[in-house]
């Protein structure tokens, strides 16, 4: 019995991965997301962190200044936690070629993936947060939906062992 639980939750675990997006999946759709145009000047962004029971753990705004010299960009982000909390998260982006991009920042382990597609950006990356004194790492899936030419909705999955232990939900607007 226990071995057609395991064989059960393989077959389960199978199907659900292979129902998963593909950036591929979003060719062609519109508005287009140009990832430059759209994360230009100043920028605002209201969130929220749900853990892996979906309860609402965290609610910020983020304030983003994005400037750019040729295919080179800095973002750079200033959060404000309900509870009092700041941080500053400095992105330092690179476009390349057929929609990639690749980034790097303070907490960010190695460098950012990304590519766009249409009206979708995916980014993939390991980030560095404060957990109990001290740090561990996770996985974050990012997924960005161009809804008009001024506002995004981001939803990341948080990844740790490979397991969702959470979520952020964004809100992102071009002042």
């Amino acid at each position: 019995m226990k071995s057609l639980r395991v064989y059960l939750g393989l077959f389960v675990l199978a199907i659900l991965t292979a129902c998963s997006a593909s950036i591929e999946d979003y060719e062609g759709t519109e508005p287009k997301f140009d990832f430059k145009q759209f994360f230009s000047g100043e920028l605002v962004a209201y969130g929220i962190v749900q853990d892996y029971s979906g309860e609402v753990t965290r609610r910020f705004r983020v304030d983003m200044q994005a400037s750019w010299q040729g295919n080179k960009g800095v973002i750079d982000e200033q959060f404000y936690y309900q509870d009092g909390e700041q941080d500053t998260r400095v992105w330092r982006i690179e476009l390349g070629e057929n929609g990639t991009l690749t980034g790097t920042a303070n907490d960010v382990v190695g460098t950012a993936q990304g590519v766009t597609r249409g009206s979708a950006f995916n980014w993939k990356y390991t980030l560095e947060i404060p957990y109990d004194g001290d740090t561990m790492t996770v996985d974050l899936d990012d997924w960005m939906y161009l809804v008009t030419e001024s506002r995004l909705i981001n939803r990341t999955a948080i990844d740790k062992l490979g397991l969702e232990v959470g979520e952020i939900t964004l809100v992102i607007e071009k002042r």
